[in-house]
């Protein structure tokens, strides 16, 4: 394997030009146009032979100019597609279209893409713009084609490192799993995966519960570990700082090397430790990292989708699934060492179709492990019908704004908040609810904008309505607040629902209207998401009705005097039923469960339910532990 693409050059002799890596992927660059319009047999013959993904495109000398080319694209695609921006990566003979309606791009069956090629021989990527404005998205997309030099030397190179060593049958090798994060807690995910060739990190988050000390993030100091760059791989489940939140600080230390993720995963990490950093210079805090590590991070980024099998190291594949968390949230299956053992990091899962997102998949080629969350683990942890609790939670809002006053809801940014907004959405426009304004606070409309960038990633049902341009998230109920300004006039207006981050209260927009709708009976606060242990969304959840804030609030004393209710049953986490029907459902059945991402006694409850339902093998590793799987 170390000698593919000589091998390659050798296979089509006089026809290939140069042949390089991105990632795991095959790249040839020809310059004779005759085979670049009609090679694709000769091509698929490679693909047969070594069972990797090629791609054929041109060489610089015969592509058209990027001015013809782009005279080309608007021409041949109708303007319906409304193409909003056509971006040119020249090192690697890509040309990026943009389009709200990217189908009218591709044509049937691809035939528009296919006339662009063989015309102006550049090799074209369509995606879709944001049917919402998006800062985040443009940035991103900027900085992966500012610098395509160095973009596809990156990529070559993480190929050249994956042949180099290519012994992916090695039949002494072990593999050893090591927490990091997140045993026996929520918080501060991060696992080890390590065999003789291969150390990739799942996940590298930070306890939101925490301001600062050890227990704030993963035990990055092992011995397993030593330099950084001793880690071939990142791999990322999805954006939640819990599971993201410390990756760009891994730059900032010197890391160079991949992060696998999700496309939406890529955009909404960034976008979360972009605030992650402005709420520290809003608290006057030194940041833990700076935007430009944020940039480091997206820079090298790798994304791939759901279903696409990639190599990341010599002897790890892996392949991502639909975790139905949260938007590009995924569960990873590890091949490892060429069938040798096959483990499945779920990260954190949703076994139950939500208006957002499909359930989880749980149908894997093989598995012999498996990593699952108990986040809602014990045996009381069982959520009602989500209808019943929609119900529920619409009767106290109705009554709350009648009355006069103001319906608080925390939320995170990414899941719960947007499924929160759907629901506002509907019970609105069914008179379910008085015709009131929504307001959206903190990063939550980006994340907005970036869900109408990638719909294929949402349900059946809510993709339909993006697809037939009744997009819920363009709701003229739903109304931006974007300044301090703006939430004064909120809280000095009429009744209203706000919908703000950070859903524990541990900093963002919640927090300050806490501050002010607090001491009114009037209003209501109702907690949908999970509160982790010690952070302020616990502690009132509890029933404190004297509360003094932290240094960074200015020691504040808040008296509690609103409404509280905690609403279970939509969270975006799986409730102990579904757990459970996730495990006797699955296929194939693991052999061992290793079980983390909650509280002690959830995942005691939880491991013990699964090996007397079972008769599998289950394990509730603390940090540090290292578990052998071969």
């Amino acid at each position: 394997m170390a000698d593919i693409l000589k091998s390659i050059k050798e296979e089509l002799p006089g026809l290939v030009k140069d042949a390089s890596f991105e990632g795991a992927n095959i790249v040839l660059y020809t310059d004779k146009k005759e085979f670049f319009k009609s090679g694709e047999t000769k091509v698929k013959a490679v693909v047969e032979r070594i069972k990797k993904r090629v791609e054929l495109r041109a060489d610089k000398k015969i592509l058209a100019s990027q001015e013809d080319t782009e005279k080309t694209i608007r021409g041949l695609a109708p303007p319906e597609a409304e193409i909003t921006n056509i971006i040119f990566d020249s090192q690697r003979s890509v040309v990026i279209i943009e389009a709200k309606k990217p189908g009218l791009v591709i044509g049937k069956q691809g035939s528009i893409l296919q006339d662009l090629k063989k015309s102006t021989f550049w090799f074209p990527v369509v995606q879709r713009s944001p049917s919402i404005p998006s800062k985040i998205t443009e940035k991103i997309r900027s900085v992966l084609y500012a610098n395509t030099t160095y973009r596809r030397k990156f990529l070559n190179n993480i190929g050249k490192k994956i042949y180099e060593n290519w012994n992916p049958e090695k039949m002494d090798m072990w593999i050893r799993l090591t927490y990091l994060g997140g045993g026996r807690q929520v918080g501060r995910s991060c696992l080890l995966l390590h065999t003789p060739n291969s150390k990739v990190l799942l996940d590298c988050g930070i306890n939101p519960a925490f301001s600062e000390g050890q227990e704030r993030f993963p035990y990055l100091d092992v011995a397993e570990i030593g330099d950084l760059n001793s880690i071939d791989a990142i791999v990322l489940s999805h954006a939640h700082t819990d599971h993201a939140g410390l990756i760009p600080y891994l730059y900032k230390m010197g890391y160079k090397g991949p992060v696998y993720m999700t496309p939406p995963t890529r955009d909404i990490a960034a976008l979360l430790a972009l605030d992650f950093v402005g709420v520290a210079y809003k608290q006057a805090a030194a940041p833990l990292y700076r935007a430009e590590d944020i940039k480091e991070m997206v820079r090298h980024s790798i994304t791939l989708n759901y279903g696409e099998v990639h190599d990341i190291t010599p002897d790890i594949r892996i392949t991502f699934y639909n975790a139905g968390h949260v938007l590009g949230s995924a569960q990873t299956h590890i091949n490892i060492g060429n069938g040798l053992h096959n483990f499945v990091y779920g990260g954190d899962t949703k076994y139950g179709k939500t208006r957002l997102l499909d359930p989880a998949h749980n149908h894997f080629p093989r598995i012999e492990t498996l990593q699952m969350e108990a986040t809602y683990g014990l045996k009381q942890d069982v959520l009602p019908p989500r209808r019943e609790v929609e119900q529920t939670f619409l009767a106290l809002a109705k009554k709350t704004l009648e009355s006069g006053g103001k319906v608080l809801m925390p939320e995170l940014g990414l899941g719960h908040s947007q499924e929160s907004l759907l629901r506002m959405e509907e019970a609105v426009r069914r008179g379910e609810l008085p015709n009131v304004p929504v307001y959206v606070d903190g990063m939550i409309w980006d994340i907005n904008a970036i869900h109408t960038a990638y719909p294929d990633y949402l349900s059946a049902s809510v993709r339909s309505q993006v697809f037939q341009d009744n997009n819920p998230f363009l709701s003229p109920i739903l109304k931006r607040i974007g300044s301090p300004a703006e939430r004064k006039a909120v809280l000095e207006g009429g009744p209203c629902i706000i919908i703000a981050t950070s859903g524990m209260l541990t900093g963002g927009a919640s927090v300050e209207y806490f501050k002010q709708l607090s001491d009114n009976p009037k209003n209501l606060m109702v907690f949908g998401c999970y509160q982790a242990v010690g952070s302020l969304g616990r502690r009132v959840q509890e029933g404190e009705k004297e509360i003094v804030l932290g240094p960074e609030e200015g020691n504040e004393r808040i008296s509690v005097k609103m409404s509280i209710q905690t609403i279970n049953g939509l969270s975006a986490h799986s409730g102990r039923n579904e757990l459970m029907q996730y495990i006797s459902r699955m296929n194939p059945k693991p052999k061992r469960i290793i079980i983390n991402h909650g509280e002690v006694s959830k995942c005691i409850d939880l491991a013990s339910s699964l090996y007397k339902a079972n008769r599998v093998e289950t394990l509730v590793p603390r940090n540090l532990e290292t578990i052998r799987l071969k």
